[in-house]
């Protein structure tokens, strides 16, 4: 058994495909900072399953939060974007 926030999953999985499309600073702080703050900003989807399990939930869920977590993850991009923890010469993307 495993305890699993599942929406960690959705937000990790939908963050690099919507930030493809932005314009932005992606090195790793930057990215974390886009997760921590969009997952504050959406709720908490904890279970406890079976390894095997989690999979099949995770798509369930996909489906019914995937507006409010595209949103979610834009609005945080939005603001990292505006507000980076670094310094520009630090920036180093991910490939």
């Amino acid at each position: 058994m495993v305890l699993k926030n599942y929406m960690e999953e959705i937000v990790l999985n939908y963050m690099e495909e919507i930030l493809k499309d932005i314009d932005m600073c992606k090195c790793d702080i930057c990215k974390l900072d886009i997760a921590a703050k969009a997952l504050n900003d959406l709720p908490p989807l904890y279970f406890v399953s079976n390894k095997g399990e989690v999979y099949s939930k995770i798509k369930k869920l996909k489906v019914q939060f995937e507006v409010d977590v595209i949103t979610a993850i834009t609005r945080a991009a939005e603001l990292v974007n505006k507000n980076p923890r670094h310094e520009i010469r630090e920036r180093v993307t991910w490939p």
